[in-house]
């Protein structure tokens, strides 16, 4: 179980690292011309937000690998985890008030059922 929550793990980390990086790289008028229609919903959220969640999805990938692998402070790897719970719960319910239909939701359930169970995981079942 130990290898999988590290897989689990690692693919959210390389998926958070790259979507908050971009996020906090590029302006929203950038991110509406790499996403395309994908990318609308930065419109609906000041500038200063968009990288505010870019930057925290960026530290929850950090957190999500570093503590653990060094050792220091490893408890913080389950909180990364449902940081990015709570952070999926917040992409749905812009998609839903936006009315964007079922593939962001779609992409975001998944993404929340496996920081949740990485939370759970690194809490109960392979406490770090």
């Amino acid at each position: 179980m130990d290898i999988a929550l590290w897989i689990l793990q690692g693919f959210l980390a390389v998926i958070f690292l790259i979507a908050g990086a971009i996020k906090v790289i590029n302006s929203k008028d950038e991110l509406k011309a790499l996403g395309g229609e994908k990318m609308n919903w930065v419109d609906s959220i000041s500038a200063i937000s968009v990288k505010l969640i870019g930057t925290l999805e960026v530290l929850a990938a950090i957190g999500l690998i570093l503590p653990q692998l060094t050792g220091i402070l490893p408890w913080l790897v389950p909180l990364a985890a449902f940081g990015l719970v709570l952070t999926m719960i917040g992409a749905m319910k812009l998609h839903l008030r936006r009315g964007d239909g079922l593939n962001p939701l779609v992409m975001n359930v998944i993404l929340l059922l496996m920081a949740a169970f990485t939370t759970y995981g690194r809490f109960d079942l392979i406490p770090v």
